[in-house]
């Protein structure tokens, strides 16, 4: 019998995961962290405790069995942990990339109250990337139900939801506006930290399910929500489009040429491959000196890729402090590396014009912290007499995005006061047959947590569809029953008598 694991016995510290020099990959979009080899990940899983409360699942928001995977890569089972994560989370490579596992599951990690904790998030890119590698695929029995079920964005909220319909036996169709599927995976990350071709492979998997991807097909201009259900014969929608409309400061200047939002920039460079000019011909403003509005994790994209794309000096410009950043602290220590110029408690107050048109700088006011404000962080307040100019030819809003209106303008959807769509608990909207999740429900969230609310509309829908739902109790405890079967599935059994 294994001898039971304490803080004590495991390895001390966090197993390290090499990185390509700053130098060398501020010049290029090669993958920034480079991941594990195998000793490397056996040495990191032998750091979990298996604590029988299992605190860092409740962190998650899909609910992975964290112990259970790690324990199979501590066994050497990789095809095992493979097998494991995925029952709860279709795209492990991504999320072991992008997903904030300081503040989810690592956060609630026992190892982390007295040493680092586990580096849950690294060991889900380990086994993630072994299966891509290895041409892993987990497909079950599928029973064909005659349900069509359309699927609209294919983010991670669409992307889940289409494969737990899929797995019900449904026919999915999923709606991209963009030319190719994948969502803010796509257009908003860059290759730096979630490279294409692991997101072409996740969406394969999808494809290997049966779900079917229309591209170039932006659902409200070509057709409507209700034309969907009335017209088209699908028998549930699900919306998850994300919130991708940018936010800009409104402030004298915003109109300017070299002003954009980080969202126009990333999708050109990424989606659009405006970084490989000329090989493709996307537009991609180039500045020499760039500012960056904002401090966010698409602050730090919008960062990086200015300094890949050739700028001579790159400066992130945040109102509050380092400690205030919301960006993933992994994200600002790269940032500092690869040689962005932080300018903290600094705030715009107007892009400055060249007389023509053109950006030229931006007068900034240097902020003092204030008491908390509703976020929990402490409000900035301006210093009087600390205006200040700013050289730029290149403004870039990181600041957040809004729901896009389009939904709402073309449908009969019924929106929250913040023009997102409003949702009953279990993620139906005012129309029919129709459910919505992910950013364009909560607002801007995590790859993981739109999966998970992915998860639960396809719960919702197969439950509104009639689909036997195979991870649901049959009925409640102290519910009544036929030989096992509650009375509400209306259901028959067969009996066999001897």
């Amino acid at each position: 019998m294994a001898k039971k694991k304490t803080i004590r016995t495991i390895p001390q510290e966090r197993t390290p995961m090499r990185e390509q020099d700053p130098l060398r990959r501020a010049r290029n979009f090669e993958e920034v962290a480079c991941g594990y080899n195998q000793d490397e990940a056996l040495r990191e899983a032998d750091r979990c405790l298996l604590c029988p409360d299992q605190p860092c699942i409740g962190g998650c928001p899909v609910g992975i069995d964290i112990p259970g995977f790690i324990a199979r890569v501590a066994e050497r089972d990789l095809r095992g942990a493979y097998e494991v994560l995925t029952a709860t989370n279709l795209l492990p490579s991504v999320c072991g990339r992008v997903c904030p596992q300081e503040n989810q599951c690592e956060g609630e990690c026992t190892v982390g109250e007295s040493l680092e904790p586990v580096a849950i998030g690294r060991l889900e890119r380990f086994v993630g990337d072994t299966a891509l590698r290895e041409g892993w695929v987990s497909v079950p029995f599928i029973e064909p139900v005659r349900r069509r079920v359309g699927i609209v964005g294919s983010g991670p909220a669409g992307m889940a939801c289409a494969a737990d319909m899929a797995k019900a036996g449904c026919e999915v169709i999923v709606y991209e506006a963009f030319h190719e599927p994948g969502g803010v995976l796509k257009y908003g990350i860059p290759d730096f930290r979630l490279p294409n071709p692991v997101i072409d492979a996740e969406i394969d998997k999808l494809r290997a399910l049966g779900v079917q991807f229309e591209c170039n097909t932006l659902v409200g201009r070509l057709f409507t929500l209700e034309q969907m259900i009335a017209e088209m014969g699908f028998d549930a929608v699900f919306v998850g489009v994300g919130a991708g409309y940018p936010s800009m400061l409104g402030i004298p200047g915003d109109s300017l040429n070299g002003v954009l939002s980080a969202n126009e920039l990333l999708t050109r460079c990424n989606l659009m491959r405006g970084r490989d000019f000329p090989a493709f011909d996307t537009p991609l403003p180039a500045g020499r000196r760039v500012a960056v509005v904002g401090a966010g994790n698409t602050a730090m994209d919008a960062l990086r890729v200015s300094l890949r794309l050739g700028a001579d000096k790159v400066h992130c410009i945040y109102r509050r402090s380092r400690a205030e950043a919301p960006a993933r602290a992994e994200e600002v220590h790269h940032a500092e590396q690869e040689g962005i110029e932080f300018h903290w408690l600094t705030n715009p107050v107007e892009v400055l014009g060249d007389g023509q048109g053109n950006v030229r700088g931006m007068r900034c006011v240097r902020m003092a912290l204030g008491e908390p404000d509703d976020s929990g962080r402490r409000r900035p307040v301006p210093v009087p007499g600390s205006e200040f100019d700013f050289e730029a030819d290149l403004v870039v809003y990181a600041i957040g995005t809004n729901a896009n209106p389009i939904m709402g303008q073309t449908s009969g959807l019924k929106l929250n006061k913040w023009g997102y769509i409003a949702t009953d608990d279990n993620l139906a909207t005012s129309i029919a047959g129709v459910f919505a999740g992910g950013d364009i429900v909560t607002g801007a969230a995590t790859v993981i947590e739109a999966m998970g609310a992915g998860r639960k509309a396809a719960r919702a829908m197969k439950a509104y569809l009639g689909i036997r739902d195979a991870a649901q109790p049959y009925r409640e405890e102290g519910e009544p029953a036929f030989l096992g079967i509650a009375a509400h599935e209306r259901n028959f059994t067969r009996v066999h008598l001897a």
